[in-house]
């Protein structure tokens, strides 16, 4: 049993045919049809644009936003590591803060306390898809002169206080849809924006800083060959191959989100009993997209977090570690003289976390094959 699978059905297939056939693969049509639909699921007024990876949504977002040599973004070091990395690509310095104990997402204090006269933006991360305490951070933002720009690679699509991610007060908001999130393209992402200049922005940078993509100037009546460059972009566009994929795993995403909801909940009743700290569900923040079901070992349990995983291997089921947390990665803890005593509700949590299979294909009977098990190792 794998640790996550993409659900993948028919039309899928059938709309990457249809691409296919079309002549048309790199950004072109389905990739618009995709971010409209993509901006409407979403709402209020708000602009979608197609990426070709979250990654490349939070460097364009930072970019967009000014970020530069000397500037620093504050982020939880309980995340992947692309949360951080795409500060560096320009320049500046990501500040790691530790995270809420109860909830994993960052810890608003630890936020406060890291503002200095060089911070320019808080980067919160919707740790597995629950929703940060965004109402404190935009207020404490807003009181700093600051930008927020959401990592939401977890949170599609999560609810917080009865809004979506994407319609809150933040300046951008960047979503995933690697193989394993709540939606794939296989590889690709969307940047949410209300904001104009921003968005003319992002879609300049993310095609080597040219005014017209492609599709643009086929359908133009101005020459298709002229273009011109008016900054040094990137190549961050994402092909109709990935958005035909991505148009019909959007309109299954409310079912996709049902089917992670009765999993999750069969979790919290399946496991109770074991030796496991449970994730938080949800919250007076509002609602989890279950992208990720992270358990904890505490300290009654007979074993440990890697040999509970050997364990669960050698039984046939795949599971992971989200995340080893940024301060103590060579390149992190090194370059920013970390220490786990700075962290250390991630680096405890980091201790004694494994994530569970959760996906929209696995079964009941999977599903209990993978709650029998853990019953069979830690009762």
């Amino acid at each position: 049993m794998p640790f996550a699978l993409p659900d993948i059905g028919d039309e899928e297939i059938q709309e990457v045919v249809d691409c296919l056939r079309s002549g048309w693969i790199t950004t072109g049509p389905k990739t618009k049809q995709f971010e409209q639909e993509f901006a409407r699921y979403i709402g209020d007024g708000v602009e979608a644009i197609s990426v070709n990876s979250a990654t490349a949504g939070l460097h364009l977002a930072l970019e967009a936003l000014g970020v530069g040599p000397g500037d620093e973004v504050i982020v939880p070091t309980l995340t992947f590591t692309a949360t951080a990395e795409v500060v560096r690509y320009l320049g500046a310095d990501p500040v790691l803060v530790d995270i809420d104990p109860v909830s994993m997402n960052v810890d608003v204090n630890t936020i406060k306390a890291a503002i200095s006269s060089r911070t320019k933006v808080i980067m919160p991360v919707h740790y597995a898809g629950l929703a940060c305490d965004m109402d404190a951070i935009l207020d404490l933002a807003q009181a700093s002169g600051l930008r927020v720009v959401e990592d939401a690679a977890h949170a599609f699509p999560t609810r917080y206080k009865g809004k979506l991610i994407g319609t809150l007060a933040s300046d951008i908001t960047v979503f995933s849809f690697y193989a394993n999130k709540t939606m794939t393209t296989g590889e690709g992402g969307m940047v949410i924006t209300r904001d104009p200049k921003l968005a003319e922005r992002i879609k300049i940078m993310r095609i080597h800083g040219i005014s017209r993509d492609a599709f643009d100037r086929y359908v133009s009546k101005t020459p298709a060959w002229f273009y011109e460059v008016v900054a040094p972009g990137f190549k961050y566009n994402l092909t109709d191959i990935a958005s035909a994929l991505g148009i019909h795993q959007l309109r299954k995403i409310d079912r996709f989100l049902l089917r992670r909801q009765h999993l999750a909940y069969a979790y919290f009743e399946g496991l109770q009993g074991l030796p496991l700290t449970m994730p938080a569900g949800t919250s007076e923040h509002g609602s989890h997209a279950w992208h990720l079901f992270v358990v904890r070992l505490t300290a009654k349990a007979r074993l440990g977090r890697d040999e509970l995983i050997q364990k669960l291997s050698e039984h046939g089921i795949g599971t992971s570690v989200h995340y080893i947390p940024l301060h103590r990665h060579p390149y992190w803890r090194d370059t920013y003289h970390l220490t786990a005593e700075q962290f250390p509700h991630a680096d405890a949590a980091y201790q004694s976390m494994l994530s569970l299979p959760l996906y929209t294909s696995m079964t009941d009977a999977d599903q209990q094959r993978v709650i029998s098990t853990l019953h069979e190792l830690l009762s």
